[in-house]
């Protein structure tokens, strides 16, 4: 049996970080510096230091590293907080890529590089990216259809390639460029390579225009040509690329549920609140079947979710977690909150379309997230590989 009790210290943190999100983020949600392709990275910077000054950045890193030092089940309870505004988990900096990165670097780093980057990454000085995914017949939900290749130049690697979709990389100062091994030893096998977005052979190429505008710099193509990598800046071991993936995906998954999870909450909550007071047919709208029901759909769909999060948190706190987990969480919980988000637009009528709310943004930017990390139906076959094994 999973307790899913909240000690009264989780309880405390719980409303702080509701008080912060309330108080002193979601009265910027109209900033003029929350723009087409994410906020500026002056709003960043602003945010930033709010939640350093509450004592709530970071807050999945080692206390060392200016964090609270949370465990996946906690993790659980702040994010979905830090989630009822698009730009909480950006103020806490526990929002996508970075998040995912500051893990993955927590993990596989020396300490060196953890110096050399998490640190800095950790305190929200600076920004960066992952790129793995990269234009049609690279890779994708496939990463073993990777091109971009490193071929070894001496105590250096070239690295060669082009990588599209890649969040948060105009702005970002460094960058965990995933690469195929093009010949040595390791020829044929991935291995992931820290660099500055500043070195000569990276270059952002432009922009992708997609539905969602939550994160800095955009999701953008991203073209390697030349670039030279010291072999002090390997990320872990040679060869260990695709392993490495999935220490970075797996968590991030769970962690991309928890953030939505607020979301979902918050449309469902503005939702609620119009079908409470807007009137039609002689009754307040919640008391029409075509109305309320929905809104219970919601409350279900939320509770279902909330569950699955908390379950698989609490699965990944578990040293023999199976990977299946993160597959199956992010199959149902992307799926239930993107209905939440649809039936707050349809309750809202006309209005649910608009800027007047914030659901119409919940909206768009959601949508991705059933795409994002893995579709559903990629994660489906995941699942189903995992059941012909055990048969």
């Amino acid at each position: 049996m999973i307790d899913f009790e909240l000690s009264l210290e989780l309880k405390n943190l719980q409303t702080r970080v509701r008080d912060f999100i309330a108080n002193d983020i979601i009265p910027y949600e109209k900033d003029v510096r929350c723009e087409r392709h994410g906020p500026t990275d002056e709003l960043r910077l602003e945010l930033v230091a709010k939640a350093r000054a509450a004592g709530l950045l970071s807050a999945h890193m080692p206390v060392e590293l200016g964090g609270l030092g949370l465990n996946h089940r906690e993790k659980a309870i702040v994010f979905e907080e830090a989630g009822y505004s698009p730009l909480g988990p950006l103020a806490m900096n526990i929002g996508a890529p970075d998040e995912g990165n500051m893990h993955l670097l927590e993990v596989v780093a020396n300490a060196s590089q953890k110096e050399r980057f998490l640190r800095r990454l950790a305190s929200g000085e600076v920004r960066s990216c992952f790129a793995m995914t990269e234009p049609d017949g690279g890779a994708g939900s496939d990463p073993s259809m990777l091109k971009t290749s490193a071929t070894q130049v001496g105590d250096q690697f070239r690295i060669d390639g082009v990588k599209w979709f890649i969040t948060g990389a105009a702005g970002a100062q460094f960058c965990i460029i995933m690469a195929k091994h093009a010949d040595g030893e390791h020829v044929g096998k991935a291995s992931m390579f820290l660099s500055e977005m500043s070195a000569p052979g990276i270059r952002v190429e432009r922009m992708m225009n997609t539905l969602d505008s939550l994160n800095p710099g955009g999701h953008c193509v991203v073209r390697i040509e030349g670039l030279l990598v010291n072999a002090s800046d390997v990320l872990g071991e040679l060869g260990q690329g695709f392993r490495y993936a999935q220490v970075r995906l797996a968590p991030a998954r769970l962690t991309h549920c928890m953030r939505w999870l607020g979301a979902a909450r918050r449309a469902h909550d503005v939702a609620t609140r119009y079908a409470c007071t807007r009137s039609g047919f002689g009754k307040k709208m919640i008391e029409h079947e075509g109305i309320g029901f929905m809104l219970a759909d919601n409350e279900m769909d939320l509770h279902i979710s909330r569950l699955s999060t908390w379950n698989c948190a609490w699965a990944l706190d578990q040293p023999e977690a199976s990977r299946a987990i993160s597959s199956i969480t992010k199959i149902i919980v992307s799926e239930a909150v993107w209905r939440v988000a649809d039936r707050s637009v349809q309750i809202l009528g006309g209005q649910g379309t608009t800027d007047e709310t914030i659901v119409a943004r919940i909206f768009a930017d959601m949508r991705a997230f059933r795409i994002y990390d893995g579709p559903s139906e990629v994660h489906r076959w995941s699942v189903a590989k995992q059941l012909a094994r055990n048969a």
